[in-house]
């Protein structure tokens, strides 16, 4: 048997419902995974309002990415991947005990990485690899202004960005302050009326690139930020996200006024990011993602990127680690393990 997590429409946290049901053989082309840590990330949050831009019909087991080992293949996939850990990111199905995976979407974690460390940089990972690399191709000496810096993917650019030698100035709570200086960023509070101010301070002629999750009206300063030729790589509305109404419109408003911005003759662009862009084009998607997963993950190996996990909660306990992960409260990532992983490390702990 498994046991999964299912959202079934727009509950509460405590409205999510926790199943059991027969374990599934894998397919052609497919692995099971025996979950050993899946994400709380801001997708989840949205989902569960239906505020999700592409999330599919109530109901369905929520989970973007998740870290386990491959317990069995099916027709096609090399049977040498049963034992071994894998990262992979999925949109949904990795809140459970087990999770079939296409063997293509398998990413290797290298040894000694812990399963939960490993998770905070899957979704977060490539997202913040891409956002740098592909997208604004950062170079050494460049500026940046990440916001949420304390969050999931804040974390993670930052770290990122620093080990590229970039300066970050980073814009969380003030009680996250202390955490955003350790990573190497320049704290400054997100709620100031002033922000733009006190961010032209340590940036007289604007930032070279702005990471913006917030969308909202907010935006627009967000861009006006930026040096000439910035890049302003918005990648959320967390703004609209407990705004009612269709998940759709502030997407496509934001969609509009991007486009529109990259037509001023200002030499700024403005783009907004899609993890899942290019997924049609299979073969070359899964590339790219092995390739900056790798990466991301190559670091952490070598110490030199630090995971925050927040906390690592029951997979049992799902209510309470989404209730965590929306309370703003925690830097770093939220991360469901199995329930026996969870008791085991509350022990350990104890002693």
């Amino acid at each position: 048997m498994l046991t999964e997590v299912v959202l079934p429409g727009q509950v509460e946290p405590e409205g999510l419902e926790l199943r059991t049901r027969p374990r599934p053989e894998p397919g052609p082309g497919q692995a099971l995974v025996a979950v050993e840590a899946s994400g709380v990330s801001f997708a989840e949050q949205q989902m569960r309002r239906g505020k999700y831009y592409d999330q599919p019909p109530f109901p369905f087991v929520p989970g973007y990415d998740l870290v386990g080992t491959v317990v069995s293949t099916g027709p096609g996939v090399d049977p040498a991947l049963r034992g071994r850990r894998f990262a992979a990111l999925t949109k949904i199905g990795g809140w459970a005990s087990h999770a079939l995976v296409d063997a293509g979407d398998l990413v290797e974690v290298p040894e000694g990485v812990d399963a939960a460390e490993a998770e905070t940089v899957v979704v977060n990972g490539i997202t913040a690899w891409q956002m740098l690399h592909r997208v604004v191709k950062v170079r050494p000496g460049m500026t940046v202004l990440v916001h949420g810096a304390n969050g999931g993917v804040g974390t993670t650019l930052v770290q990122l960005a620093r080990h590229s030698g970039i300066k970050v100035i980073g814009t969380a709570s003030p009680r996250h302050h202390d955490a955003v200086r350790t990573l190497g960023a320049t704290p400054l509070d997100y709620r100031d009326p002033d922000l733009p101010a006190r961010v032209r301070e340590l940036a007289p002629g604007g930032v070279d690139a702005v990471f913006d999750h917030i969308g909202g009206e907010g935006i627009v300063d967000s861009f006006r930020l930026l040096a000439r030729g910035g890049t302003l790589v918005s990648y959320g509305t967390a703004a609209t996200r407990d705004v009612p109404g269709s998940s759709r419109a502030p997407v496509l408003k934001l969609f509009a006024r991007l486009a529109l911005w990259n037509l001023l003759p200002n030499g700024r662009r403005a783009h907004f990011f899609n993890l899942w862009a290019g997924r049609r084009r299979l073969a070359a998607f899964q590339g790219r993602v092995r390739a900056d997963l790798g990466q991301v993950l190559a670091l952490m190996a070598k110490g030199e990127f630090t995971a925050l996990v927040a906390a690592r909660i029951p997979l049992s306990d799902a209510a309470k680690a989404m209730r965590l992960a929306e309370s703003g409260t925690v830097a770093g990532k939220v991360v469901l393990v199995p329930d026996e992983d969870a008791r085991r490390s509350g022990e350990e702990g104890a002693r």
